[in-house]
């Protein structure tokens, strides 16, 4: 089996740069691009990257990549990839996901029907097994994904399963919820540092609230919840074990946290607790019913962070606009907070009453989103002596 790997990490538009600042301090050189970043490493890559990353999708292996106008020139194209340095005899290979953009093949079914051919033929011939008699499928599932873009083909191994937004923690959640690897982009595209006050007014499940937690005590996203590698016979279960121990150790158990989530609604205000205690965080986080108008507070350089109702989230316009007036007219004395604020509302300004210091555009699942930001007025604090 291969020792070295060409890997990627897929992410969300617009939130490349989080990713590729999170594999830097991780210790990769990396390559931006859209939707994905690339880097290399061994196994331990594959291990401590699904562990650690907060904003990625996924941890791809990138088994090779060639053009690809005919069916033809996909079979062999396939065929030629170094499949016996991945998958073992008996190894279960679905072609889980094909997609085809702005290429000559574009039937996606096809695509992945020949590609499967392609790959069976290699691994008999490699195994020497008979062309007539199927290979039995019966082990470790190894999901392979092929891309065409502009008659280029590239083909993946997907390392992590379950996609690295399901951290394991969330028992239930609201009506349209955050994702935890969106929350956790958010949180380190704003200027919220662990010494400072966060207040999340429209907390739903407690998403922000929790990912910061996990943020600021350094706990790896992925601690609680299990991965494809971890089936594969050629990725070392003691290898896995000690980077798990080695993540559970740089926890920071010691330091003080000043993180509250507010919502409206009471059941949302049980759930975001149950959703803390299973992540481990239930005694760094207040959780309160409480509407936005309600909201005040006396400390200084605060960050508020909120996904208020929006777009299919409420379908009452008036409400929203009613919510973001509310939201304006209540953060304006929190002169030294700052808010930022994700919505799909292109009038939210207007409603709001002020214009956003920036705006940053997103998307949460297929909805364009905008998160606009406030900067607060930078105040000193006062030394007791």
């Amino acid at each position: 089996m291969k020792k070295q790997f060409e890997l990627v990490a897929t992410v969300a538009a617009g939130l490349e740069a989080v990713v590729g600042r999170e594999l830097r301090e991780l210790g990769y050189d990396c390559q931006v691009e859209n939707g994905r970043v690339r880097f290399q490493g061994d196994s331990s890559a594959i291990i401590e990257t699904n562990l650690w990353l907060r904003a990625a999708d996924r941890v791809k292996i990138v088994v090779g990549s060639f053009p690809a106008k005919t069916f033809e020139e996909l079979f062999q194209g396939v065929f030629a990839l170094d499949w016996e340095n991945y998958l073992p005899l008996g190894a279960r290979f679905p072609i889980s996901k094909a997609k085809c953009v702005k290429s000559k093949l574009h039937n996606e079914p096809s695509v992945q029907a020949i590609s499967k051919k392609a790959v069976v033929k290699k691994l008999q011939k490699y195994y020497a097994r008979p062309e007539g008699i199927p290979l039995m499928e019966n082990g470790p599932e190894f999901k392979i994904e092929v891309s065409i873009l502009k008659d280029q083909a590239t083909v993946f191994i997907d390392t992590t399963g379950s996609s690295l937004f399901k951290r394991g923690y969330r028992t239930e959640k609201g009506g349209a919820p955050i994702k935890e690897n969106m929350a956790a982009a958010i949180l380190q595209l704003s200027n919220w540092y662990p010494d400072k006050p966060l207040i999340d007014p429209t907390c739903g499940s407690g998403t922000f609230c929790i990912e910061a937690v996990m943020i600021a005590r350094n706990m790896a996203p992925g601690l609680r919840r299990t991965f494809s590698f971890e089936e594969w016979n050629w990725i070392d279960d003691r290898l896995i074990y000690e980077i798990r121990q080695k993540a559970s150790q740089k926890i920071d158990r010691d330091i003080t946290l000043d993180i509250m989530g507010t919502d409206i609604d009471a059941r949302m205000i049980e759930i975001a607790k149950e959703n803390a205690q299973k992540a481990g965080v239930g005694n760094d986080i207040t959780f309160k019913q409480m509407r936005v108008q309600d909201l005040r507070s006396d400390k200084i350089n605060g960050v508020i962070i909120s996904n208020p109702p929006y777009g299919e989230r409420l379908s009452d316009d008036q409400g929203v606009t009613k919510l973001y007036e509310e939201m304006g007219q209540v953060f304006a004395p929190l002169t030294t907070w700052s808010k930022f604020i994700l919505t799909s509302d292109e009038g939210f300004e207007a409603k709001y009453g002020s214009k956003a210091d920036k705006k940053r555009k997103l998307y949460n699942g297929t909805l364009k989103v905008d998160l606009y930001q406030y900067f607060g007025e930078r105040v000193k604090r006062q030394i007791k002596a």
